[in-house]
């Protein structure tokens, strides 16, 4: 038997475990599944023959360094202050390590000792980042593969709420880490456009959207990641004249939420005080000026400008956030009471389902003409343990841990999916568990205007 350990079961794991237990039997694996909440690892494992449960704090050293030297390969799927402490104990027992993390500077480092001790660390093996690696470069090396030049390329991801009867004016909820939501766009963006640098400010982010449709699932609302050029070298995009990462949310998201950027709910570097005595409307009158005569909604309507019944006042009423319902926390940062309102309408229940959709743009010169290609995946949730979310994460480290085990991945060092020998067969197995980017045929397109 090869033994393969996982640290974490989460969310994000479940459907990586049900994988992995899947294809014990057929690859000869044993999957021994550790957390700190043994009911958790229980409920995930099932009682499955080739499956074990495993209670442990991660910073029991001992305990973990010795299930690491009883493993084949390292799966961390825990949070990503962690990882680093997993790494160091692979590192030290030459053992493998995959996760569906952003590689850290710290991590980074340790790229040369990798090398040396033989082993692999694989990262950004999820879905963003992770797929999106992986399918973006598939058509970029097919397109340079061909000799022709890459001009462009835009790429949206996004964890939504699949359509649903619910009457829900906002069309989402969180369907992954709420925190992350709360403070998307902080610290602003850079992205280069038509070989100019191009920058949104924070409380800018949430006005510059664009608008992409998908064949046959319709419109999607996209804003800008924080840094869209570290894919330059990423994907070796040097002399590209157009890099530009964006986050995908329904039509008319954005808009909406860019009055809790106006006011200044997303604030995140200071406490607020009385907070176990503040209700939601409190907590949106706090940001306003003194009026004893307007209601908070015809404050909060005048602050941004906005008509008291326009489609965004509306998604602010739906919310609750004009109620005078305790907030429910005893302190917090803005974005904290923010986060906490928003659970109440936001999370998921137990018939809602999610979907991630991807979509990415390749402008490429062909002799002298300038084509494009679109390429895109629509992901749906099954139900709440089999997410779209938990299916992109966690199947492509599934599929990569067979590919290491199985030596069909021989590179060393600290890696992402970003080289056709890790790609190609993640993607092609991907396929047939009914994940696929369905790429469409390229077509000639005008050359923008150069004078932006």
């Amino acid at each position: 038997m090869r033994n393969i350990l996982i640290f974490g079961a989460g969310r994000s794991a479940h459907v990586l475990i049900r994988y992995l237990l899947s294809e014990s039997e057929k690859h000869n694996l044993q999957i021994a599944v550790v957390d700190h909440k043994i009911d958790l690892v229980n409920q995930k494992v099932n009682g499955h023959k080739n499956g074990q449960a495993i209670e442990l704090d991660i910073r029991n050293d001992e305990k973990r360094d010795l299930l690491i030297s009883e493993s084949d390969i390292v799966i961390s799927m825990l949070p990503v202050r962690f990882h680093l402490i997993i790494a160091q104990s692979c590192l030290k027992l030459k053992k493998n390590l995959i996760t569906a993390s952003y590689v850290t500077p710290e991590l980074d480092k340790l790229n040369e000792e990798v090398s040396n001790a033989g082993i692999i660390f694989l990262n950004e093996c999820g879905l963003d980042p992770g797929i999106d690696h992986m399918s973006a470069m598939s058509v970029i090396d097919k397109i340079r593969g061909s000799g022709n030049p890459l001009r462009s390329f835009e790429t949206f991801t996004g964890g939504l709420l699949a359509p649903t009867p619910d009457e829900n004016p906002w069309q989402y909820k969180f369907t992954w880490n709420p925190r992350n939501v709360v403070l998307a766009g902080k610290g602003g963006v850079k992205f280069l456009q038509e070989g100019k640098y191009k920058y949104i400010p924070f409380h800018k982010v949430f006005r510059r959207t664009e608008m992409v449709h998908i064949p046959g699932h319709g419109y999607f609302e996209g804003y800008a990641n924080r840094d869209s050029l570290k894919y330059m070298n990423l994907y070796k995009l040097k002399g590209i004249k157009t890099l530009y990462r964006g986050t995908f949310r329904r039509p008319g998201f954005c808009r909406a939420w860019d009055i809790f950027v106006q006011l200044g709910a997303t604030a995140d570097d200071y406490l607020m005080e009385n907070v176990d005595k503040m209700t939601h409307k409190e907590f949106i009158n706090s940001f306003l000026s003194y009026n004893p005569y307007d209601s908070v909604e015809l404050k909060l309507a005048h602050y941004v400008n906005l008509p008291f019944n326009s489609p965004e006042m509306f998604k602010m009423r739906w919310l609750g956030i004009f109620e005078d319902e305790l907030v429910g926390l005893s302190e917090g940062s803005p974005a904290q009471i923010l986060e906490h309102i928003l659970k109440k309408k936001w999370s998921m229940n137990a018939e809602d389902l999610d979907m991630v959709v991807m979509w990415h743009k390749f402008e490429y010169f062909e002799k002298d003409k300038l084509n494009v290609i679109n390429a895109y995946m629509l992901a749906k949730g099954e139900d709440a343990d089999n997410t779209g979310m938990a299916k992109t994460v966690g199947l492509p480290v599934g599929i990569a841990t067979k590919l290491i085990l199985e030596n069909k991945i021989s590179l060393k060092g600290i890696q992402i999916p970003v080289k056709r020998e890790i790609y190609d067969p993640i993607l092609e197995e991907l396929k047939t568990l009914g994940i696929e980017v369905i790429e469409e045929k390229p077509r000639e397109i005008k050359m923008p205007d150069s004078n932006l």
